[in-house]
């Protein structure tokens, strides 16, 4: 008897792992859909917005020469700007799928070495925020996660109030105080690390004060848990009871949070890079639109998308492997 009852049971045990990965796979499967209509959708959008721009391509292609009629007719016909709009477009995503972006039209390069030039400085920027904003959001929770309403109230007030300024608007007030007025960081331009301050504390600051609010509504909520009386009762000091175990209890919707605050900051880069006249994608980008650089602009936003979808993927593997709960709803 104790033979047969083992023999059912390897199987079952055997089970749990590949329904895992399966489940994984669908998950992955579902998400990289959904990406692709959005990467369409962005690639789209923008290809349609150049063309009903004022000024043509050829223009810009030709802006700087003086050519006569047969160069421009010999130009337009190279890069088949004289195809069909739907003609363009079709061909334009076929090169897309290969992967092949062709040159810039102003700067005469390869795209993706523009792009490449760029991108360490708002990869710099995109990381110091995360982890200004990973650290205040967690130290501003843990303090403002008080019994005391009005002290709830203050920070919630204060975190409205973050959340309604434009980040735009917040960098030429940063710049006006800090470095026209009381001059303790540069200015514009600078490529020292005081000259990330301002930019990083500019495009921190929203993420910050969502971040915050929702981390201590996880923390109130965690504060009512019967292990934590079973944790005072031990004599654990109250901020090692928030940090040590109240907190993780508060991270599972803060990560999902998070993630979509990564995949988003490169967009938002690219306005305080321009704010502050700082090197990377941003510039590149508003260089681009200013001259109708349909690659470069093209390659841009198809980046910006690619880096928010897959970077939500992947929160939500982890929030799906992390928490069964998500799990069961999904099955």
């Amino acid at each position: 008897m104790a033979g047969v009852l083992k023999t059912p049971a390897a199987p079952v045990a055997a089970a749990g792992p590949p329904r895992r990965r399966t489940g994984v796979a669908r998950l992955v499967l579902v998400r990289a859909a959904a990406s692709a209509a959005v990467l369409w959708g962005a690639v789209t959008a923008t290809f349609l917005l150049l063309r009903v721009m004022p000024g043509g391509t050829a223009d810009v292609l030709l802006a700087r020469s003086a050519v006569t009629p047969e160069v421009r007719e010999r130009i337009i016909s190279e890069y088949r700007l004289d195809d069909p709009l739907a003609t363009q477009y079709l061909a334009y995503l076929g090169r897309i799928a290969r992967g092949e972006f062709g040159e810039s039209y102003v700067l005469r390069r390869p795209v993706w070495d523009a792009i490449g030039s760029q991108l360490p400085h708002t990869l710099l920027l995109i990381t110091a925020t995360l982890l200004v904003t990973v650290a205040a959001s967690v130290l501003l929770a843990v303090v403002s996660a008080n019994r005391r309403g009005w002290v709830r109230s203050s920070f919630s007030a204060a975190e409205s109030l973050v959340v309604a300024l434009p980040p735009f608007w917040l960098g030429l007030l940063l710049l006006t105080v800090f470095s026209f007025t009381l001059h303790w960081f540069p200015a514009i331009g600078s490529s020292s690390p005081s000259g990330l301050v301002l930019p990083t504390v500019a495009l921190a600051a929203g993420p910050v004060a969502v971040m915050t609010g929702v981390l201590r509504d996880g923390l109130l909520r965690a504060l009512e848990e019967p292990f934590v009386v079973t944790a005072r009762s031990r004599g654990i000091g109250e901020l090692a009871l928030r940090l040590r175990h109240v907190l993780r209890h508060a991270l599972l919707p803060a990560t999902t949070l998070l993630g979509w605050i990564a995949g988003s900051l490169i967009g938002g880069a690219v306005i305080i890079e321009i704010v502050f006249s700082r090197q990377g994608i941003g510039r590149l980008v508003l260089f681009a639109v200013e001259n109708k650089d349909m690659p470069v602009v093209i390659a841009i936003v198809l980046l910006t998308a690619a880096v928010f979808v897959l970077v939500n993927i992947v929160v939500d593997v982890l929030v799906w492997t992390i928490d069964p709960r998500t799990r069961e709803a999904g099955s």
